[in-house]
């Protein structure tokens, strides 16, 4: 079902009134190109160039007094040679001979009047209007052309009325697709959609930014200006200048134009322009000695021989240009077509050449639908009466190869045809076109020739940007209404900037890392201390040592515990303490590995209570041993209710108990667990247990130094007691040991707090046990071992009493 609009059915009988009013003039306007055959074809060409002079009354210009129009006149000429060519084929529409009608159009009433020409009856020379259109005879059953879009809206509307097949060899509107509205028209050119398409994608390919867009002041520029606009502004690229070039002899508005386009200072102009526009501004921008900038054209005029021979043309920099594909038809068919030529006429133009295979297939594109309308596949065509409906829906279906190109419709009535792309080329006196690239339209893929001569000092791509690209990993602020103008502000760390956005810097994920200016974030990796490290290895045989030496000793003061050695040290209490020891360094397995939340829990709370345990011993005894010789003659009561009411077992149970509560407030509180530490390294994720160092764990390690102190200060004031009592220095040792242990490790948390940190707090714990081992324990193992005369009753008597002896004198 037809699909009409109340606004174009006002136009069609706008149009069929000023038909009549101009059968009514008496007018020179006649054919002048006209073969009879069995079914005719009409053909609208401007053999003639269009005059400002025009009349703008309802009457048919005569198209003769215009001058002479070569292009048009060759476009004429490839029907005429196909449709000839078709009538001598013995295998394409077999003893049925095509005819045609052809008319100048130089002008919208002379585009008019050829159309309604070629609508009319056979009989007669008017059109006689009936309620149903099925069986509607006209002069001719299809047309070819009209040249431009403007000329072929209004065919297009007329023709589609009628179901009449229409194939425009230059008419490239995208707006001619719209089959509700021309459901007839069809085209062997690409649509300015497709040609858009190719434009960006140069742009595109050359980074080609900032930009200026010209077009014709016709349909055709300002469709293509308003398609081309909407494309590229959509795709990142910024058009600083766009205005229509009119079809005037006075330049003044040109003028401007070009000095808008140096205003905004691009490089590039897009020019999308009917060739005879395009000449007018061509013309000025040379005037204007505008000098190394790149221009685009449209396939209108980018192969135009005129606007190549303007005098300095080369000077104005770098052309390229969208031309519909030429194939073989430039080098095989236009040699034959020349014979239809007039005499001193020019050798047709590259355009011309592209354009006149458009026309020639148009004319198969309709044969081949008559062919298939009348059966002619049997060798035998039916000779019958054709409506144009009928074979319309043929033409729609057509696909054939022709000089290697294959001709078909889509369901929009356009080719499927491609685009060439051309560079102007100033090795000669007048310039020459040559083919640097294609694009498919079924591929949708722009493809260039790997080197291009620029017309440029050094060859290189001229560029045509408002602000070069931000370097790696920086930002776009906008500093103009533009979004192509900008400043670039480097991205800090642990963001990036990539192309999905272009002006934020985006923060990296928590398990993410990036460094300053980067466009991309890297995972962090995780680390802690492993079991396989060397240097777990390293402190884990040292560990293992340890635990052997402390049980070698034990078991020595376990042979000797009733030796007067083991006695004065403490008796059953070393054992106790190296049991503490023991359990000290069994807690640093704990700290290798990834930490869970048992391992956080247990390692420094057990090795908390075992070393109170061991400083409460040390305390004992040495709070033992001042009593024994200094106040148990002068306090003896005391003395003796320390004895009794064992105060030592008590004090060691109180002491431990208060760290044992100290320990409990803590994981009840605060308890150290598993945790993923972000902070520290940027690209690392450390894993370490909570509460390292916390009010908890500095509590516990004050509470031992608190013992130490009192330890130390038992100590002093045991230091002249017999040598074989006297602690002080064996203690000291051990006290300074300690402290120096713990705060090297505390400086070092402070510094450093990455996975090694496990291995300081091993170190610091290993050391603690060792000055231990070595200031309390290792002489004792030295007189047990290599000095036993030194481990006898008497020798002990003998240094009390002269330890007795001394004080009395001293008394």
């Amino acid at each position: 079902m037809l699909v009409t609009s109340p606004r174009l059915d006002c136009v069609f009988i706008l149009i069929l009134h000023f038909y009549f009013a101009l059968g009514c003039k008496e007018t020179k306007f006649k054919t002048e190109f006209s073969v009879p055959g069995d079914y005719i074809i009409g053909g609208l060409f401007p053999f003639h160039k269009a005059d400002a002079s025009m009349s703008t009354i309802p009457l048919v210009d005569n198209c003769d007094r215009t001058s002479f129009n070569s292009h048009g006149y060759h476009l004429l000429q490839a029907m005429r040679f196909a449709i000839e060519e078709i009538n001598n084929s013995s295998f394409l529409l077999p003893k049925i001979t095509l005819g045609y009608e052809l008319y100048d159009i130089c002008s919208d009433s002379a585009n008019i009047y050829g159309t309604l020409k070629i609508l009319s009856q056979c009989t007669t020379s008017y059109i006689k209007m009936k309620n149903n259109f099925t069986d509607y005879d006209m002069k001719a059953i299809a047309l070819v052309g009209p040249s431009s879009s403007s000329f072929a809206f209004v065919t297009a509307s007329i023709l589609g009325k009628f179901l009449v097949p229409q194939i425009s060899y230059s008419a490239s509107n995208e707006l001619l697709s719209r089959k509700q509205i021309y459901p007839s028209f069809l085209r062997t050119i690409p649509s300015d959609k497709l040609q858009v398409e190719v434009i960006l994608n140069l742009l595109q390919r050359f980074k080609w930014t900032w930009i200026a867009i010209v077009g014709s002041d016709d349909v055709y520029g300002r469709q293509g200006l308003q398609d081309l606009y909407y494309l590229v502004t959509n795709n990142g690229i910024c058009v600083a200048y766009q205005g229509l070039i009119p079809y005037s002899t006075d330049r003044t508005s040109v003028k401007k134009m070009i000095a808008s386009i140096v205003q905004a200072r691009v490089r590039l102009t897009v020019v999308f322009s009917a060739y005879f526009n395009a000449r007018i501004f061509f013309e000025e921008v040379v005037n204007a000695k505008m000098t190394d900038y790149v221009w685009i054209g449209s396939e209108s005029w980018s192969v135009d021989s005129q606007i190549a021979g303007l005098p300095n043309i080369q000077s104005i920099g770098s052309i390229l240009g969208v031309s519909v594909g030429q194939d073989l038809f430039s080098k095989t068919l236009c040699r034959d077509c020349q014979s239809f030529s007039v005499q001193n006429m020019s050798i047709p133009s590259q355009f011309a050449m592209s354009a006149s295979f458009n026309v020639y297939s148009a004319v198969y594109a309709l044969a081949h639908g008559l062919h298939g309308l009348l059966d002619c596949k049997s060798g035998q065509c039916r000779n019958e009466t054709v409506y144009p409906w009928q074979l319309l829906e043929y033409v729609k279906k057509v696909n054939f190869t022709l000089y290697n190109q294959s001709i078909y419709f889509d369901s929009n009535g356009d080719p499927s045809t491609g685009y060439d792309i051309v560079m102007w080329s100033w090795n000669e006196v007048i310039p020459s076109f040559k083919i640097i690239g294609s694009y498919s339209k079924v591929a949708g893929s722009l493809k260039l020739n790997e080197e291009l001569k620029w017309h440029t000092k050094d060859n290189s791509v001229p560029e045509s940007i408002c602000s070069k690209e931000c370097a790696k990993g920086e930002r776009r602020v906008q500093t103009a209404s533009h979004s192509c103008c900008f400043d670039c502000i480097p991205c800090p760390k642990m963001t990036f900037v990539n192309q999905s956005d272009l002006y934020t810097c985006q923060p990296c994920g928590s398990s993410q890392w990036s460094p300053m200016r980067s466009e991309i974030c890297y995972n962090r990796t995780l680390q802690y201390l492993p079991w396989t490290d060397p240097l777990s290895l390293a402190l884990l045989s040292i560990v293992t040592l340890l635990l052997l030496l402390i049980a070698a000793i034990t078991v020595i003061f376990i042979m000797n515990l009733n030796t007067p050695v083991v006695k004065s040290a403490g008796g059953k209490m070393c054992l106790l303490m190296l049991w503490s020891l023991m359990s000290s360094c069994c807690t640093l397995y704990c700290y290798f590995g990834r930490p869970q939340v048992v391992t956080c829990m247990v390692r420094q709370p057990v090795f908390s209570v075992s070393f109170t345990i061991c400083f409460s011993c040390i305390v004992v005894h040495s709070f033992q041993i001042v009593c024994i010789f200094k106040m148990a003659t002068h306090m003896p009561r005391v003395y003796d209710m320390w004895v009794k009411k064992n105060g030592s077992d008590i004090f060691i149970v109180v002491s431990t108990a208060g760290q044992i509560l100290i320990c409990v407030i803590w994981m009840v509180l605060k308890p150290p667990l598993p945790i993923e530490d972000y902070a520290t390294f940027p690209e690392q994720i450390i894993l370490k247990c909570s509460e390292t160092v916390s009010v908890g764990s500095v509590a516990q390690i004050v509470y031992i130094g608190l013992l130490s102190m009192l330890c130390f200060a038992f100590c002093y004031m045991g230091k002249d007691l017999p040598d074989n009592y006297n602690e002080a220095k064996c203690i000291s040792f051990s006290l300074l040991v300690y402290f120096f242990s713990w705060i090297a490790f505390f400086t070092t948390y402070i510094i450093y707090q990455g996975k090694y940190i496990v291995a300081v707090n091993v170190a610091a714990v290993l050391v603690s046990v060792m000055g231990i081992l070595i200031g309390y324990f290792t002489p004792k193992c030295y007189v047990i071992l290599f000095r036993p005369e030194l481990n006898t009753t008497e020798h002990f008597q003998m240094a009390i009493q002269n330890y007795t002896k001394k004080q009395s004198a001293t008394d």
